[in-house]
This record gives C-alpha cells, sequence and structure tokens, in this order.
C-alpha cells in the first residue's frame, strides 16, 4: 500500500513501467518467453523488448539462447541472496503484527521455536477495551496451545515425537490457582493426526485449552528455504474470538503470516496463505 511519503517523492515511470516484467518473472518463478511476459505487465511485446535489452544488460535478466525465454539473470540473485542475508523474520514481523492487532481487535504476538518450546518474544497489545493479555517469554505447551501445536506440525517429526515423549515423562507441574490442571497428553498416534490437520489448513487454533474462555489461532512463517522460522499468534476472549478456519480473523493472520513469508523470499507454495 503507498503512502503518502511515497505519492509526494517524484519517481521514474519508465523504471516503474519496466518493473512490472521483473515482477512477472518473480512471481512465476520460472523463465517466460517475451509474449508471456509482456501479458502480464499489460504491455505490448514490441513496447517489452527494449526493457529486457536493458535489463539484460545490467544483469537483472539473461536469455536462453536455445528457447528464448528469459530468466532472472546473476545481478538479481546476487541481490536476493542481499536481501535474505539482512532480513532478520522478527524486525520484518514487527510491525505488521502491530497493524494485525489493529486490524482484528485482538492481541497478537510473535513466537519463535527456543531451548524450552516455542516462547513469545514480541508483543502488540489489543486496542480494545476487553482483551487478553500475554507476557513476554511465555512458553507454549507442545500439545495444547495453538502456537505449539503449529511448530510441531512444522518441525522434524523425529523431533517433535521425542518431545512429545519427554513431556509425558515430565511430573505434572503444580497447576497455579484459578489454572486448570495439565489436560491429558495425547499419544502420538492421535498427536500426529492433530498436526496434520493443522498442515491442512495452514493454521493452528486453540479454544480454551489452556484457559477456559480464551481461545488462540496461529499461522507458520517460511524463509527461502521452507523452513519455518516463526509464528504470528493471536488470542483473545472466546466470545469475541471466532475460530472457525475461514474466519475473518483466520484469513488475517494467515494473510499477515503470508507476507511475512513473501519478504522473507519463501516461495508461494510454503507460504500459509
Amino acid at each position: 500500500m503507498a503512502t503518502d511519503n511515497d505519492r509526494t517523492q517524484r519517481g521514474i515511470q519508465s523504471i516503474e513501467v519496466g518493473g512490472q516484467l521483473l515482477r512477472a518473472l518473480v512471481h512465476h518463478g520460472r523463465p517466460m518467453a517475451l509474449k508471456d511476459l509482456a501479458r502480464e505487465a499489460d504491455m505490448t511485446a514490441a513496447k517489452a523488448h527494449p526493457y529486457m535489452v536493458s535489463f539484460g544488460r545490467l544483469g537483472l535478466i539473461e536469455q536462453d539462447r536455445s528457447s528464448g525465454h528469459y530468466q532472472l539473470g546473476p545481478l538479481a540473485l546476487q541481490l536476493g541472496l542481499i536481501s535474505l542475508q539482512q532480513a532478520d523474520p522478527v524486525h520484518v514481523a514487527t510491525p505488521l503484527i502491530a497493524e494485525l492487532a489493529r486490524q482484528i481487535g485482538q492481541t497478537t504476538a510473535i513466537a519463535v521455536w527456543g531451548d524450552r518450546g516455542a516462547t513469545i518474544v514480541h508483543i502488540a497489545e489489543s486496542p480494545a477495551a476487553v482483551h487478553v493479555n500475554m507476557r513476554h517469554g511465555t512458553v507454549f505447551s507442545l500439545t495444547d496451545t495453538a502456537s505449539g501445536r503449529l511448530f510441531g506440525a512444522y518441525l522434524d517429526a523425529a523431533v517433535v515425537r521425542r518431545l512429545l515423549e519427554d513431556e509425558r515423562r515430565a511430573p505434572p507441574a503444580a497447576a497455579e490457582p484459578g489454572m486448570p490442571q495439565r489436560p491429558r497428553l495425547p499419544e502420538w498416534a492421535e498427536f500426529a493426526a492433530q498436526l496434520a490437520q493443522v498442515r491442512a489448513h495452514g493454521l493452528s487454533r486453540s479454544e480454551g485449552e489452556i484457559v477456559p474462555g480464551v481461545n488462540a489461532m496461529s499461522a507458520p512463517v517460511f524463509d527461502h528455504s521452507g523452513a519455518m522460522v516463526l509464528a504470528v499468534t493471536a488470542i483473545g476472549p472466546a466470545g469475541i474470538f471466532d475460530t472457525r478456519w475461514d474466519s475473518p480473523i483466520a484469513l488475517a493472520i494467515k494473510a499477515c503470516a503470508d507476507t511475512v513469508s513473501q519478504r522473507l523470499g519463501a516461495a508461494p507454495g510454503q507460504r500459509a496463505g
């Protein structure tokens, strides 16, 4: 979305027009014929060709000699690699979850996988008068929280199974006053089925499992290698937190996670949305 600053700054229209050709190459992720590139950029092939010649001289694109198709060139690849090296997932996600909190009216958070499990590293409080608070450093349970199950769905299955067995062997901690006792831990087959459902929806949810009357949903963020690097999580009172897979809250969380994944270089098939 263009900002006021974007609108007031003077740009070079021909660069922006030609950039649509590069966008088409990136979007499709494969070599393309000139006529197909031109169509995607809403211009004629005759208009597109000079741009491709200039981009080729710069190394932004290159043309296959046998097929004549265009693909991204060495300079584009170098720019992409440098961008990926500079991209910090939490830094990229932080302003987006603040906007997400305002959009859905619920508290949102970024969770990463730490030594003890899924851990909150950044929070954006809900603007609503009635909302649920979270704390930095909180570690989510693997089996009965939206964030925990989300990481479980995308981590190596052998690692997750071992973590589940460790959790099953650990003596239950004493519940804090007013908090429910630890839920029954699932067997591996049952938990694996839950994780498969998470992957099928690209989203995890929890409905009053840890605290009665409190719901949560969480969507994965992937990097350029296809690895899940963080979770975008929202939490709120059950009465105003719709956990249907296609609810406005669910769609907004997935869209936010997808945007972060895109900025980290994830391919479209790796994204939550």
